[in-house]
Order: structure tokens, then C-alpha cells, then sequence
């Protein structure tokens, strides 16, 4: 990912741009036969050439093309033919924001492939699910993941879809009115470049293309930030339900030598905050004035990068989390057991109903029993038992039914297959 975004690439990519352009007119007729081979022959540059150029040109396409023209000679004068700087760029831009969002949507894989192991591995592994942080219903580890799977898998399509948007190219002009060449030219070097044609264009790819890619990247890292807390919630003493990936030799401070951070998981949560940053930055890029301004130029080079290069290394640092965490299938069981069985009181609320009595009267005797039985810390179906304007309604036989755990994973296979095919 960071060659991608090597200057080196950078300049390849608008060297692929600039002699696509001279086939072009080559096949038109524009560019003598002799002069299009010794271009081809000859075409190169130098970064650091460049780099002197542009300290006294103060523009570094016209540092690019000199140092271009330095390798070529005399038939550099048909490279550029017709040009604006941002048929190059912008057309350049997309090329290397296609290389790099392909390397994304292989880390997806990679990360949707470790998840879908372990959603397998747990598939019924019961935990306590949870709402607003307090015991809810038990479900299993395996859905959670498989959650996480799904999400990842509309990310990939989103990823897909951003990366159709921007995979676009421009050789209108400098305002986008085909002035000094037909739009022909323009269809022909996007062909050989392997980019659609976008339909019309100032001097520049319109930006909402580039926030469209960048929010989505925000997207995405909000999904591993998603995991990532989760992972660390779990981690708490109090849960000690699933812990991050800790080194032979790692240390976790330098006063406590007991303790054991989710370090991994807290980096991912901290970056995906810029790259929410970064798509706030991209949204700005979309206003500028006119046919274009270059206001959005020198917040591109910086988040562009760097936003791809991040999320790259989360994914890294996410399969590594999954694939190797430790998950405590034990102390799920042994959580679920600290909740007294109170989250049997939906099944006992739903039954209390198809006894005949009505919802406010069964919700106000269920919750009363719950409350009671978390706070005296003894079984729910205890408390049921000893209570007569239950035991009024329902036997002991009834009452026992109602503590069916498998109610909670009786649906674990069809969501599966709904899932995972």
C-alpha cells in the first residue's frame, strides 16, 4: 500500500496517462511515426530531478514533463499535446485510488474469511447477550461474529461500489470543453487506461466521487472500530469473555505487571477517528470555485494516503485479533449464570399472556420476581415457585418449561445458512 503512494508511482501513473495520449494521436495522425517510437523508447523521468525542477517551477507537472522531456528529446514535443495538468493528474489519481482500493477489498477477504472461521468454531457457543450494557437474553458467539460478517460483506460492496464511481478518467481541457482535442481522444486513452469516461468534467473529476470513497473508508473503519470495542468490553475483568492476542514477552505497564490491555483493539478504535476526520476533509474538497481551484489538492495528497495506508493496517491489526484471540467459552457459561436465570422473563411473560391474563398484569408480576430474585441473588424459578399469584396460574411442570434454554439458539442453523449460504 505504500508503494502505492510512492512519488515514483505516482509519476508512472501519469507517464501511463501521458503515452496512452500518445497513442492516441499517433493512431490519429497527430504524432509522426518516428517521433511516437523514440517516445516510447525513450520516456521516463527522474524523481529527484523532479524535485529540483520544482523548486524553481513551482509546478510539479511542468517539473514531471521536463524531466520527461529530458529523456526523450526533441519528440517530447507531442507528450502533453492538448493537455490541461489535471487530464494527468486526475486521471492518474483515479488509477492509483484503484490500485490502492483493491488492496482493500483483499483485506476485507482476509478479514471476512478469519471472522467466518470463528463464527463456525462458536456457532453455539452460548454467551449473555447484552443492551445498554446489562444482561439481555443468552445468544451465542458464533451470531455475534457472523454480525460482524455480514457487515463486513455490505462494506465490501460499498468499498465496490466507491471504487465504480471513482474508476474514471478526464481528457477534456482545462475547462472540460474539448477545445484543443475531441472528446474521441478522451474515450481512447480511458480505454487503454482500463477507466470508464466520466460523462462530463470541469478541468477536474468532480469531487463528491472522492467523498463518496473516502466516506466509505470511514464506513468501514467504524465496522473494525465496532469489533474492536466490543473485543475490549469483553475483556474487562468483570467479563474476561474473549481477550486479544498477548506476545510471549509483551507487557502491559509499567507499574502493574499483571495486567494484560487490549492495546491492538484501543489502536484500532483511535484511528478509525481519523479516518472520520478524513472524510470530513473530503467533503469539504467537493466546494470549489468555478470550472476548479486547487484548495483541495494539498488536503489530498495528505489524507488520501494516509487514510488507505491506515485502514490497510487496521484490517492487519483486526485478522490478527480474530484469528488469534483467546475466546473463554467457560466464563460465558459462567456469566449467563449471574444473571440468577431472571432472562427467562420474556418466555415467562409471553406464557403468563396465553394464560388469559393481561400484559400489564403479567409484566407487573414477572418484573416484580425478577428484581426480587437478581437482588436476593437466588434462582428466578425459585422465586416463581414461592410466589402464589403465579403458582395460581401455572404448575410446577409448566413453570420448569419455561427455563428452556433452547429457545435462544433454536434459530442458530437457519441464520447461518441465511447468512453463509
Amino acid at each position: 500500500m505504500a508503494q502505492i503512494w510512492d512519488p515514483s508511482t505516482k509519476f508512472k501513473k501519469w507517464l501511463d496517462v501521458e503515452l496512452a495520449a500518445c497513442r492516441v494521436h499517433y493512431e490519429q495522425g497527430s504524432i509522426p511515426e518516428a517521433d511516437y517510437h523514440t517516445i516510447l523508447e525513450k520516456a521516463d523521468f527522474d524523481v529527484a530531478r523532479i524535485d529540483v525542477i520544482e523548486q524553481e517551477v513551482q509546478h510539479d507537472v511542468i517539473a514531471f514533463l521536463t524531466s520527461v522531456a529530458e529523456f526523450i528529446g526533441p519528440s517530447s514535443r507531442f507528450v502533453h499535446l492538448g493537455l490541461t495538468s489535471s487530464d494527468v493528474v486526475d486521471t492518474a489519481f483515479s488509477l492509483l485510488i484503484r490500485d490502492a482500493g483493491s488492496i482493500l477489498i483483499e483485506d476485507i477477504d482476509l478479514l471476512m474469511a478469519a471472522v467466518k472461521t470463528q463464527a463456525f468454531t462458536h456457532k453455539y457457543t452460548s454467551k449473555m447477550g447484552r443492551t445498554h450494557g446489562v444482561h439481555a437474553e443468552p445468544t451465542t458467539f458464533g451470531l455475534k461474529l457472523t454480525v460482524w460478517y455480514e457487515e463486513l460483506r455490505r462494506n465490501r460492496q460499498r468499498l465496490s461500489d466507491a471504487l465504480a464511481q471513482i474508476n474514471v478518467g478526464k481528457i477534456s481541457g482545462a475547462v472540460g470543453n474539448y477545445a484543443h482535442m475531441a472528446p474521441e481522444v478522451e474515450e481512447k486513452v480511458c480505454h487503454y487506461l482500463n477507466l470508464e469516461v466520466a460523462p462530463i468534467s470541469t478541468q477536474i473529476l468532480q469531487r463528491d466521487r472522492h467523498a463518496h470513497f473516502m466516506s466509505t473508508l470511514a464506513i468501514v473503519a467504524g465496522t473494525l472500530e465496532k469489533m474492536a470495542t466490543e473485543i475490549r468490553a469483553l475483556q474487562k475483568t468483570e467479563f474476561n469473555e474473549v481477550i486479544e492476542p498477548f506476545g510471549k514477552g509483551q507487557k502491559g505497564s509499567s507499574a502493574m505487571p499483571h495486567k494484560r490491555n487490549p492495546i491492538i483493539c484501543e489502536r484500532v478504535s483511535g484511528l478509525s477517528r481519523s479516518l472520520r476526520g478524513y472524510a470530513l476533509t473530503a467533503f469539504e474538497n467537493q466546494n470549489l470555485w468555478h470550472e476548479r481551484d486547487i484548495s483541495h489538492s494539498s488536503a489530498e495528497r495528505l489524507i488520501f494516503p494516509d487514510a488507505t495506508v491506515t485502514l490497510d493496517y487496521m484490517f492487519g491489526l483486526m485478522t490478527n485479533v480474530i484469528e488469534n484471540m483467546t475466546v473463554n467459552a467457560e466464563q460465558m457459561q459462567e456469566n449467563i449464570g449471574k444473571s440468577y436465570n431472571v432472562f427467562y422473563s420474556q418466555q415467562l411473560l409471553l406464557k403468563l399472556i396465553d394464560k388469559g391474563l393481561l400484559r400489564e398484569d403479567a409484566y407487573r408480576i414477572v418484573q416484580r420476581n425478577a428484581i426480587s430474585a437478581f437482588e436476593e441473588r437466588i434462582s428466578f424459578d425459585q422465586k416463581i415457585k414461592a410466589d402464589p399469584e403465579l403458582t395460581a396460574q401455572m404448575t410446577d411442570i409448566e413453570i420448569d418449561a419455561i427455563f428452556d434454554a433452547s429457545k435462544y439458539t433454536q434459530y442458530v442453523d437457519y441464520i447461518y445458512k441465511r447468512v453463509y449460504g
